[in-house]
Formats: structure tokens, C-alpha cells, sequence
């Protein structure tokens, strides 16, 4: 489908999620953090969520919402509640993963990988694609840095722009000769 004319524009934060039709752009930016894509290509819906965390403490467990959409699985459940009003099957759905980026190098050099929020975010997704069966098609995760991550739902496409976190131990000398 070509671009519509005036596409209903999205930005999502973190803990939002959004469904739509094929009129739609859906934007976000993410750090350690991780954005899904959710697209039907025969009916060209989609969705995607912005989550924070891989899951919630103990403390936050006895009085959060199951769906809260800053924890992994409680951002999928939305979303898959978004597909099952509509009368779809998740299944038909082509994922994509973003995110989980390493937002603090310099500070995690010290730290176990596993102890960073973002790869815990990543494997939390990788969870869930395998616990649900869903159709996997593209990631972009890890690194470090951020990425702008804009998914229009009239074609499935998804533009990512990473950009990396430039260390000042990485930053060469300046020549100050003039000639």
C-alpha cells in the first residue's frame, strides 16, 4: 500500500503501547529499553509497545496491574488484547525487536552484562518470542546507544537510526595548527 496522505502520527513513551490501522505511523525512541512491533500483513494492523523493565520487584508485584505495559510481559499481554479484539490470531503477526541498548558504557565496564538493564531487556524479549510462538522477523538489539525506531503500519516497514554513545576516551586530539 502507498503512503497515506496524512498519516495519524504516534509517539510512544515508555510503558505505552498503540494499535492501529494501515493510516498510521507509530514512533518511539529507546535506550535499554525495548520496543516490539506487532503487523498483520493481510489486513496491514499493527502495534507496538515501549517497555522498561524485563519484569517487576517483589515489592511492585503484590500491588501492580498484571498489565502494566513498563514490564515485558505485562506490554505484550496489551497488545495481545489489542489483536484479539479485532478477531486475529498473534500468530499471524510478524514481530520485530528494538532496543536494549548498553546507555552507560563506561560505567558497566565494572558490572556483569547480565546485571545491565538493557541485555536483561533483550533476553526478557527473546522470552517472550519464544514463549508465545511469534513470528520473529528482524531485530535490531544491543550495541550501545539509543535508537529512534518509527514503524508504519500501512507497509510493516520500520526505519531504526542507532546512534552510538561516543566515550570520551574515544575522542582524538585535536589538531590546533593552522596550515
Amino acid at each position: 500500500m502507498k503512503k497515506p496522505l496524512n498519516p495519524l502520527e504516534i509517539f510512544l513513551h515508555p510503558g505505552d503501547y498503540y494499535f492501529a490501522g494501515r493510516d498510521t505511523r507509530i514512533s518511539t525512541v529507546v535506550g535499554s529499553c525495548i520496543a516490539m512491533t506487532f503487523w498483520h500483513p493481510q489486513l496491514l494492523v499493527g502495534g507496538m509497545c515501549h517497555y522498561m523493565l524485563p519484569k517487576r520487584s517483589y515489592e511492585h508485584n503484590k500491588t501492580a496491574s498484571a498489565r502494566d505495559g513498563l514490564y515485558a510481559s505485562g506490554a505484550v499481554a496489551l497488545l495481545l488484547e489489542e489483536i484479539g479484539f479485532i478477531g486475529t490470531s498473534y500468530k499471524e503477526y510478524q514481530v520485530k525487536l528494538f532496543g536494549g541498548g548498553n546507555m552507560f558504557p563506561v560505567a558497566h565496564k565494572r558490572i556483569n552484562a547480565m546485571n545491565r538493564i538493557g541485555a536483561r531487556n533483550v533476553q526478557a524479549a527473546r522470552q517472550l518470542v519464544q514463549q508465545h510462538g511469534f513470528s520473529c522477523v528482524g531485530e535490531h538489539l544491543g550495541g550501545i546507544g539509543h535508537r529512534s525506531v518509527s514503524f508504519e503500519v500501512w507497509s510493516g516497514k520500520v526505519q531504526v537510526k542507532h546512534a552510538n554513545i561516543l566515550l570520551v576516551d574515544e575522542l582524538k586530539p585535536l589538531d590546533r595548527r593552522l596550515g
